[in-house]
């Protein structure tokens, strides 16, 4: 079973927002191995129709397996609405999304009762988080609203201008007056604008994001599986994207805040 302990976790996106997950996962679990896929030749997944994302979510994970990864993270919150559900049957490691950790967490503090999701428009369109939430407790006021323009803002870095608080503004103000307790960042990018939205929002309007919760659940999933890699020292990092380019693996340091040694090409195929 060493062996399979030693072997590296797999984590996918549309492109490098998955990697604020993978950095909190090597803040919680330095010492595992990482492959990380970002499928940067065909991002946005959340413009895409279901159908679409579900193939390209395919052909990542049969990408990532060839690699010989333990355990698989979809680090994507549109791929993990619209795709998660078809690879819990017939994966051959354990795979998880960013969906269900965010869910548990904001319902672990029993006085959530107003809910605000914020999300590229397909995780919205979804409805998985809506629909999570309300099966786990009844009489939740949830309210989901699709923040396309944030992404963008986020990858020019332009987190801390003007205009970017104004967006924010104008996208959170209707969620604001409807009284919102907790606010869902339900895209692997939002955790960058923490401390934008710590300034923002009511003080006591508690915030949720996939990053952080989805590495404490997937150290649960190894230790409940028995593949938790109990080495020591700092675990390897490798980072393939389906398009190179100076932008994408400048964006990338600025997601891990660590250096991301050599990015590689990524070919993916269906089978």
């Amino acid at each position: 079973m060493a062996g399979v302990k030693d072997a590296a976790l797999g984590f996918f996106d549309s492109g490098v927002g998955g990697l604020t997950v993978v950095r909190a996962v090597q803040d919680l679990l330095p010492g595992e191995d990482v492959i990380y896929l970002g499928d940067t030749a065909r991002l946005p997944y959340g413009s895409k129709s279901p159908e679409t994302i579900r193939q390209f979510a395919e052909e990542d994970v049969n990408f990532l397996l060839s690699k010989g990864v333990k355990a698989i993270v979809v680090a994507c919150n549109t791929a993990t609405a619209h795709a998660l559900p078809k690879f819990w049957e017939n994966c051959p490691v354990p795979i998880m999304g960013v969906i269900e950790p965010g869910v548990e967490a904001v319902l672990a503090d029993e006085s959530a009762e107003r809910i605000g999701i914020i999300a590229t428009r397909g995780t919205i369109q979804s409805h998985a988080y809506q629909h999570a939430l309300a099966t786990r407790k009844r009489g939740l006021m949830i309210h989901g609203i699709a923040t396309p323009l944030l992404v963008p803002l986020i990858e020019e870095d332009w987190i801390s201008e003007e205009v970017t608080k104004e967006v924010i503004n104008k996208y959170l103000d209707p969620l604001v007056a409807k009284g919102i307790d907790t606010l869902m960042l339900a895209c692997t990018h939002y955790p960058l604008l923490m401390p934008v939205l710590d300034e923002i929002l009511p003080g006591d309007v508690r915030l949720v994001d996939s990053a952080t919760t989805c590495a404490e659940r997937l150290k649960e999933m190894l230790e409940g599986t028995d593949l938790l890699n109990a080495k020591g020292g700092n675990g390897k990092l490798e980072i393939y994207l389906t398009d190179l380019s100076e932008q994408f693996e400048e964006l990338a340091k600025r997601f891990l805040r660590r250096p991301t040694g050599k990015v590689r090409r990524a070919v993916l195929s269906a089978s």
